[in-house]
This record gives C-alpha cells, sequence and structure tokens, in this order.
C-alpha cells in the first residue's frame, strides 16, 4: 500500500514519535474531509470513501471494502471524520514504516478496530485478513499468537496485544541501530578507500616528477 505522488496524502506530514498529524495538518484533512462530503452529513459513504482511496492510494478494491467494513462500527453505512483521521494516519504510518510505532503509541484503537466482534478479544483469522494495513507478514503473525496468545484459543486480549506492540517496537528500534551502524560502518570503508586512492594517486604523481627530473638530467 503506497500513498499516490502528488495525492492530497502526500503533503501531510505524520509525527514519528507520536504517530498524529500537526495542528495544521488536522484542519487541512478536515477541509478535504468536507470536500468529500458532496451529501453534507459530515460523514462519507462506502462511494465516497471508495473512490477517496482509489484516488491516493494504490489499494486493491477488496481492502477497500474490507477497510470500510472495520471502519463502519454502527454498520449506518458511513463513517465519520473520527475514522477517516485514524484511517489517515494508518496509511501515512504505512507510508513511512512506522507501523510498528504506530501501533505502539495507539494499541487501545488499534485494538478495538481489530476486534471485529466486540468480545475484547482479537481473532486471529480476523487479525490475518487486516495484517496489510500494519504490513505484518504470515511468519509474523503466526509468531505473534505462538509467543503471546498464553491460552492457545487464537485469541489475544488488550494485554497480550499490548505486549505485542511493545516487542514489535523495540525490535524495530533494534533494527533501526543496526541499519544505521551499517550504513556508518560503510561511510567509514568508504573514507578508508578514498584516503587510499589518494594516497596512490599521490605516489604516483611523486614518481612521475622524479622520472621526469632525472630525465632532463
Amino acid at each position: 500500500m503506497k500513498v499516490k505522488q502528488g495525492s492530497f496524502l502526500w503533503y501531510l506530514y505524520l509525527d514519528k514519535i507520536y504517530c498524529l498529524l500537526s495542528l495544521r495538518n488536522v484542519k487541512a484533512l478536515m477541509e478535504y474531509f468536507h470536500l468529500l462530503d458532496a451529501h453534507r452529513r459530515n460523514t462519507l459513504n462506502d462511494v465516497l470513501f471508495f473512490h477517496f482511496l482509489r484516488h491516493v492510494t494504490n489499494m486493491k478494491i477488496t481492502h477497500i471494502k474490507m477497510i470500510f467494513d472495520m471502519l463502519d462500527w454502527t454498520a449506518m453505512g458511513e463513517i465519520g471524520f473520527d475514522q477517516f483521521y485514524v484511517l489517515v494516519c494508518i496509511v501515512l504510518s504505512h507510508q513511512s514504516h512506522l507501523e510498528d510505532q504506530f501501533m505502539y503509541r495507539h494499541s487501545r484503537p488499534v485494538f478495538d478496530l481489530l476486534d471485529l466482534k466486540g468480545e475484547l478479544k482479537i481473532d486471529g483469522t480476523d487479525f490475518e485478513m487486516y495484517r496489510f494495513l500494519f504490513n505484518i507478514k504470515k511468519q509474523e503473525l503466526r509468531e505473534l499468537f505462538h509467543d503471546f496468545d498464553i491460552t492457545g484459543d487464537r485469541l489475544l486480549n488488550y494485554k497480550e496485544f499490548k505486549l505485542y506492540t511493545i516487542f514489535c517496537t523495540e525490535k524495530s528500534i533494534d533494527r533501526k541501530k543496526r541499519r544505521k551502524q551499517r550504513e556508518e560502518e560503510r561511510e567509514r570503508e568508504k573514507g578508508k578507500d578514498k584516503e587510499k586512492y589518494y594516497q596512490h594517486l599521490k605516489k604516483l604523481y611523486s614518481t612521475g616528477l622524479n622520472q621526469r627530473s632525472r630525465s632532463l638530467l
């Protein structure tokens, strides 16, 4: 799932720590929401919602329909600005590779979204359906329920889900540290190679001058 370059969402900024929009961005998003609200009901129906996501992302049609059903908590066939805002933040976190951070910072709203049956537990099958929202691979999902589903019933309560988000965040931070260390190491190696190259050129230049001096003599 990617945000299309040049679309409205492309120009919004998601804070990398708290995974929220700035006040200015929220105001702009609200104005955009009102422009999309062709029926002036302060809501978006499934048709408006579908065309919005098709315009700003490369999301699959089936995924768009699934997301609308998930956000339409009251089954009224429309969503309000609150649900719209949550969706935009999820999309932007996906675009910025902040999925783990977003789940950690907003674990309760995410849990409530994934608790489709309202049983205060996340079903493994439901999580499987919506894992694309947070870029969770199948193997990672299996490991999640293996490591954090203490009762083994393929259900996660909020505490278990919260532990999972903490674990993912720490793992993500560790990956970023290792990536940064590798990049710094590559830069150091490049610096060493450049120094060796300059020394080699200096030696060749010095040798050439000596040979030229001897030939003149």
